[in-house]
């Protein structure tokens, strides 16, 4: 039996108050009595703990130690250290990305960099909310149960695509309670336990976890799907997935050419291709927003929500697909939740026709925000290495020693969130990267590389099984 990988599931145990190994012992106990760390299962040894979380061995010790006496593990020689009880065949089924769970701990405390949307509704929001409270107070007859979505924004969502050179029917739209629930459908729809998905890596974690929560096998393409022909070829996927505008979390965008490449293949393949458009309205002033992949081939499914664009809090995404794909996802997703809040719903529908408004009084400030990120960064952080972007709300960041999932728990112990890239990437392939978003004020970034920088300051990467430490300066 291997060591169960606990380290994405402690999220934020290191930035309490106290010493370390306590701060540890009791995010395990709170592990293991809240059944996330199941009877039984058997937790990673001191050494490989202590370099997962770049703390010392003695740390690791000193927690297990605690948690020993208290009766929840059991630490035996020969056999490692587990849960204390009885294995049981049903683990929970639940997340364990750090995205997420820097959204089910929030500490006011941390500067979050790691969940990236826009953390104050514009007035405009406020102003649809009010334009659509005549129409929800004459409602009758109508008990507000519609899976496929309220028709006004249906409508809207299709006038919206109409408008960007994309002939759209209202049928063509399922409501969804933002892009995540669009992504999740689409998974339950398409993929069976042992389907591949091809993606670009790194990608959007969210999409993995959609993907994997069907048990789905991810394979791993450079962004733009590059060599996406032979992918399908070789390895014959049952669905395809990209983001070509700003991509998250590296920013890139696709040509016109490679869209229709992408579509075009995709379509004559027979493989449904999800292109995620959450971002895609975020580019910087001057520049156009791409077509749809859609525009290439209407096979192709699209994802589009107004939590990136708008407001967080604002639940309303949508997928736009053939009539008898939205039918079928319709029905799927009324034993799910019958349908979305309303209310929200229908102020979206007030606002859709100015979205493009709001975007562009908003994109001075984002880019604003992305530049004064960069300088603070090449001010205190000169050798990370901090590519611009057009647009997005996202910086992929290349560290110049050690690994990001490691220097991600020394910047929580300076009360800084981040995303390694260890967890946007399956291949393997980013170790050493970091995702930080730019959406937060100015003097909030500044104060959150002040933190990184001394985080960077005291960091040292773990030495791994089979890796010399580094020599002493002399």
């Amino acid at each position: 039996m291997e060591p169960i990988d606990v380290t994405d599931r402690l999220g934020r145990w290191s930035a309490g108050r106290g010493p370390l190994y306590a701060l540890l012992a009791a995010r395990l106990r709170g592990l293991i009595d809240d059944g996330e760390l199941a009877p039984g299962a058997l937790l990673p040894p001191d050494r490989t703990l202590a370099v997962s979380l770049s703390v010392g061995r003695s740390t690791v010790v000193a927690a297990y130690g605690l948690l020993q006496d208290e009766g929840r593990i059991v630490r035996r020689q020969g056999s490692g250290t587990r849960v204390a009880g009885t294995p049981r065949d049903d683990p929970p089924d639940t997340t364990s990305e750090p995205m997420f769970l820097d959204l089910l701990e929030p500490r006011s405390d941390v500067i979050s960099l790691a969940c990236a949307a826009p953390d104050r509704p514009p007035v405009e929001l406020a102003e649809s909310y009010a334009a659509m409270l005549p129409a929800l107070a004459a409602t009758t007859n109508d008990i507000g149960y519609y899976p496929a979505g309220h028709p006004a924004l249906r409508e809207a969502v299709a006038e919206y695509y109409r408008g960007r050179g994309l002939p759209t029917a209202a049928d063509q739209i399922l409501v969804t309670t933002g892009g995540q629930q669009a992504l999740s459908l689409l998974s339950t729809a398409y993929l069976r336990p042992g389907d591949r998905v091809l993606l670009e890596t790194p990608t959007y974690p969210g999409a993995l976890e959609a993907f994997r929560a069907e048990a789905a096998v991810v394979s791993g393409l450079p962004p733009g799907l590059d060599g996406f022909a032979n992918a399908i070829r070789d390895q014959r996927p049952a669905l395809a997935y990209v983001i070509p505008t700003y991509q998250n979390p590296t920013g890139s965008v696709l040509s016109t050419l490679t869209r229709r490449r992408l579509a075009e293949t995709s379509a004559a393949a027979g493989i449904p291709l999800i292109d995620d458009e959450v971002l895609a309205e975020l580019g910087f002033p001057g520049r156009e927003t791409p077509p749809p992949l859609a525009t290439f081939a209407d096979t192709v499914i699209t994802v589009g929500s107004l939590s990136k664009s708008v407001w967080g809090g604002l639940r309303v995404g949508w997928i736009r697909a053939a009539s008898p794909v939205i039918g079928t996802l319709a029905r799927l997703r009324a034993v799910h939740d019958l349908g979305g809040n309303l209310p929200a719903q229908l102020a979206a529908a007030e606002l859709l026709p100015r979205l493009d408004i709001l975007l562009h009084s908003q994109a001075a400030a984002r880019e604003r925000r992305h530049d004064h990120l960069r300088a603070e960064l090449a001010r205190r952080l000169p050798d990370w290495v901090v590519p611009p972007v057009e647009g997005g709300q996202t910086l992929w960041i290349r560290l110049p020693r050690g690994d990001g999932a490691s220097f991600a728990q020394a910047a929580l112990r300076q009360r800084v969130s981040t995303l390694a890239g260890s967890g946007l990437d399956p291949t393997g392939g980013s170790e050493r990267y970091l995702r930080l978003h730019f959406l937060h004020p100015p003097e909030i970034l500044t104060a959150a590389v002040d933190r990184l920088a001394e985080a960077w300051r005291t960091y040292r990467p773990p030495v791994t099984p089979g890796t010399a430490p580094p020599p002493l300066a002399l």
